[in-house]
């Protein structure tokens, strides 16, 4: 389980996670992080947060945020919030190292879900954009629904799909959770 300090990174969507505050750090109030993201960089797939309001903090670089479907870019000392239940999606729109402070009301259970989609990214078990395969996903997404959900299909949909295909994806081996590799020293 990762806590303050750790570092946790995304080959394919080059993104690099520092933890500053993690849920079991503060009673479940907070998840809060540092995150660098490469030029071209870019969160998986557009999301909602049901339960949860996350806040960007830009402190150095270009984060361009779509939210329900706006896009507006932010530069260094702009912030942005999105609310719980709004669709969004972000990326670095800059040409450096995008700098952004990310932090989530409450903590849920993201830091987890965070931390196993980078460790199936080490792992080569997701595509070139950071997406694991439907099976996988099925999986991840029945487990973590109670803090993100893909904001497409639609809700009900996604709630039958994940139904039918998670149970067959657990038979297969699959799992909701996956350790991050630890580091060689």
């Amino acid at each position: 389980m990762v806590q303050a300090g750790d570092v946790i990174e995304n080959p394919k969507t080059g993104e690099k996670v520092i933890f500053r505050q993690t849920g079991s750090e503060t009673e479940g109030r907070r998840l809060e992080f540092d995150m660098f993201v490469k030029a071209g960089g870019f969160a998986a797939a557009e999301h909602i947060h049901p339960g949860q309001t996350e806040h960007f903090l830009v402190k150095e670089g270009e984060l361009c945020l779509s939210k329900n479907g706006e896009k507006q870019q932010y530069v260094q000392g702009e912030e942005a919030t999105i609310p719980p239940g709004t669709p969004h999606v972000w990326w670095n729109s800059g040409d450096g190292e995008l700098h952004v402070r990310v932090d989530f009301r409450p903590a849920g259970r993201f830091r987890d879900f965070l931390t196993s989609l980078f460790a199936l990214a080490q792992d080569d078990q997701t595509d070139e954009k950071g997406m694991p395969g439907l099976l996988q996903l099925a999986v991840m997404m029945q487990e973590y629904d109670d803090v993100i959900y893909p904001s497409s299909p639609p809700r009900p949909l996604q709630k039958v799909l994940f139904a039918i295909l998670a149970p067959i994806g657990r038979w297969l081996g699959r799992r909701a959770d996956h350790p991050y590799p630890e580091k060689e020293e």
